[in-house]
């Protein structure tokens, strides 16, 4: 799964893939473009070592980095069963496990003009403030068009209901109602 989805021929979709469900539904976009277009579908996810470039310069671990790249392709093909159940997408497909920073990567596999890239939309708000966001690098930088997917339905329900749950317990009382304190005495 190494590589940047050549051939240099013929249109291609790029789809940044990182097992999450927005990059999931951006799977799902990448094969409906790829199809409307006759194109090749190129899923990329791009790893790190742990500590980043920088802190395998300074303590390089060659065991370590064939683990951390073999689990980036496990996490790739365990995206694809996901996304596609284990079934043909029906079109042409070429997975790339490329090690970078995400944006960066993307935007060396998605090298050509005709290209499209097709991301699915950032994290909430944690995630964005403690990494930059991956659709809006590449869309100020990128040689191609990029189609950033809205965030799915079930994914926006779920986190509605994780603010509302978080809402209900902050402004639940610690202790007993003081209807029930003065009843006691």
């Amino acid at each position: 799964m190494q590589g940047n989805g050549s051939p240099k021929t013929g249109p291609r979709v790029v789809v940044g893939v990182s097992g999450s469900l927005a990059s999931l539904a951006a799977l799902h976009r990448g094969v409906a473009e790829a199809r409307d277009r006759g194109a090749l579908l190129v899923p990329v996810l791009a790893w790190e070592p742990p500590g980043g470039e920088h802190g395998y310069r300074r303590s390089p671990c060659p065991p370590l980095l064939a683990a951390v790249r073999e689990a980036a392709e496990q996490r790739l093909r365990d995206a694809l069963d996901a996304a596609f159940g284990g079934t043909d997408p029906g079109v042409p497909l070429r997975p790339v496990v490329i090690r970078g920073d995400t944006g960066p990567a993307l935007l060396h596999v998605a090298d050509r003009p005709d290209d499209l890239l097709v991301l699915g939309h950032a994290g909430g708000p944690l995630r964005r403030g403690l990494r930059r966001a991956v659709p809006g690098y590449c869309a100020r930088r990128a040689g191609c068009p990029v189609l950033t997917v809205p965030v799915p339905e079930l994914l926006r329900d779920l986190r509605r209901m994780e603010t509302a749950h978080r809402r209900t317990r902050r402004h639940l009382s610690a202790g007993p109602a003081p209807e029930l304190l003065a009843v006691e005495r």
